[in-house]
């Protein structure tokens, strides 16, 4: 007897899904027997369902394939929520599998009883829940092909005993297709944008996630225009390498190199970006969007122009019309800006004196020096990402994952046990503040579990540096952000994870060498200064508020500001 739930591993392994990440639980027992007797699907056993949300949504990023994740009926399922809308936040393609009570008991608030249906609508392009076996393989093929085509959650709703009943039909079951379609505007749509192009002075290339693929594509249309390329955080891993037309990252997590190329420019051509801070837009300089989706154009500044397409090959086709431009001049400003600005950050990159705390760009530059060009890196919310954007070189080949959009924290670690487990033979880092690795800190016993040699790093600080910035920045006095000082080392090592405490900048060069050539998982206790962050304790920074409060010690200079311009104009 073919069972619904063997359907479903069957049709799963069918669309190229190697595991499933998820908490076992007795509404799920059907579809976990399925997968351990198909021999061809791998269960992953997270400690929290939340875990295995994060952890799918890395692999489906990380791959472009389909990721799946399960929760048990009630509080299980429920746990998969935040990692959900990291994943749809992203576009990543996966699948949920959201157990529910028995259908006989919906509606009477038995034991356990939500509704997935509802709740996961806001985070998901497809939800519903299968009331009977009649409705497979049909919702099942809906919801993993919608997942791949838009990019993004999809959740399947799936009562025990409708898992445990027999299959009635197998009409519309059919291989799942990946679609890659090549996107550009129209021919008299090309001819505007090359106009605009060709009649800028001082035209900036300004890219985010959507120039994947299209880093050589970018290059050439920079050469032709003397273009310096600003990137968004998620485009920095495709844009930042090997590019000698790169001005940096714009935005609070950014520099003033990137804020100056904008600022510069008469015309910004974005490409494949929806970054959302639109206090971070030029004022005065017109802007084209090209996108591959409809609904972004223009939904963040004033656009001269907005054209549907995907960045590659709508630059493929854009530059037989590009005249090459003979001033270098707007260039040749922006790039000294920018290594203007490389030499500033470079001054807080330093060791310390033995006995003194050490600096965290210090730290994550080292680890930036002396990883594998290919390494990934997975970074949590906070502070981490401000060290991460300004001093982990990304190198061709390498990936950069966070909770960008969505920006939740403790997602690193999760993340990295997508990223391990998609690629065994890969360096995969986990950056972390303590107080957003011990918030999902009960799945480092899952890289025990797995053997999986992920080096987890932690910025020990004893704060939550971020809020405590926040904090400031509204004119508070710190509360409720202090840490009490944990050895996380010596944790790991009762685990039975080598774990390294590392307190002085003298031994932080051997000990990330010793983590590299450790076979087994790592944790990497690097004990930094608590007060790199300090400046008054009270700044007024009103405007600031609205816009993300990702605040450094070198973006601050001990100034107050009265205006978002006032502290832009003072970013390194």
């Amino acid at each position: 007897m073919t069972t619904v739930a063997t359907h479903l591993v069957q049709a799963l392994v069918a669309a190229g899904v190697q595991r499933i990440y998820g908490v076992v639980g007795d509404s799920l027992n059907s579809i976990v027997d399925a997968v351990h007797h198909s021999k061809k699907i791998e269960w992953i056993h997270v400690r929290h369902e939340e875990a295995g949300a994060f952890a799918a949504s890395a692999e489906a990023q990380l791959t472009g394939k389909l990721a799946i994740c399960a929760g048990s009926c009630g509080p299980g399922n429920l746990h998969l929520i935040n990692g959900l809308y990291d994943a749809h936040k992203t576009l990543a393609p996966v699948l949920a599998i959201a157990a529910q009570i028995p259908s006989s008991e919906i509606g009477t608030g038995f034991f356990q009883e939500t509704h997935p249906e509802n709740l996961f609508k806001e985070c998901s392009h497809f939800c519903q829940l299968v009331a009977t076996e009649k409705q497979m393989p049909r919702l099942l093929q809906i919801a993993m092909q919608t997942s791949i085509s838009r990019g993004g959650v999809s959740v399947l709703v799936l009562p025990g005993d409708v898992a445990s009943a027999e299959m009635t039909s197998k009409e519309l079951q059919h291989r799942i297709f990946h679609p890659r379609p090549a996107i550009q505007p129209a021919s008299e749509e090309l001819q505007k944008l090359s106009y605009l192009l060709n009649n800028a002075e001082r035209a900036t290339i300004f890219g985010g996630a959507g120039c994947a693929e299209a880093h050589e594509e970018v290059l050439l249309l920079a050469k032709l225009l003397q273009s310096p390329v600003v990137y968004s955080f998620r485009g920095k891993e495709f844009l930042e390498y090997d590019n000698p037309y790169a001005a940096g990252m714009t935005g609070l997590l950014g520099t003033a190199s990137g804020h100056y190329a904008l600022e510069k420019a008469d015309l910004i051509l974005m490409l494949g970006t929806d970054f959302p801070y639109t206090a971070w837009y030029p004022k005065n300089a017109r802007i084209v969007q090209i996108d591959s989706r409809a609904e972004h154009l223009g939904r963040r500044c004033k656009l001269e122009l907005g054209l549907v397409g995907d960045t590659r090959t709508t630059i493929k086709s854009l530059l037989p019309l590009i005249k090459p431009k003979k001033s270098s001049r707007h260039l040749k400003l922006c790039r000294e800006k920018y290594e203007e600005t490389a030499n500033s950050l470079e001054q807080h990159a330093r060791t310390t004196k033995p006995g003194q705390p050490l600096h965290p760009e210090y730290a994550t530059k080292v680890i930036s020096d002396l990883a594998d060009r290919d390494a990934i890196f997975t970074v949590d919310t906070g502070m981490t990402a401000v060290w991460a954007a300004r001093y982990l070189e990304m190198k061709e080949g390498g990936r950069l994952i966070g909770s960008f959009n969505h920006g939740s924290m403790a997602n690193a670690l999760p993340h990295a046990i997508g990223a391990q487990l998609a690629y065994p033979k890969r360096q995969v880092f986990s950056l972390s503040g303590d107080g957003g690795f011990t918030m999902l800190m009960g799945d480092i016993l899952t890289l025990v579990q797995y053997d999986l040699p992920i080096r987890l790093v932690i910025f020990n600080n004893s704060t939550l540096g971020m809020v405590k910035l926040e904090m400031r920045v509204a004119g508070l006095e710190d509360f409720g952000v202090d840490l009490k000082p944990t050895n996380f080392a010596k944790m790991a090592e009762a685990l039975g994870i080598r774990g390294i405490r590392v307190e002085n900048g003298d031994d932080l060069k051997e000990s990330i060498k010793t983590a590299l050539r450790h076979r087994g998982p790592l944790l990497l206790d690097i004990v930094t200064d608590p007060n790199a962050l300090a400046f008054p304790p009270r700044i007024n920074a009103k405007e600031v508020a609205g816009y993300g409060l990702f605040l450094v010690k070198q973006t601050l200079h001990g100034k107050l500001f009265e205006s978002i311009d006032d502290l832009k104009g003072s970013l390194p």
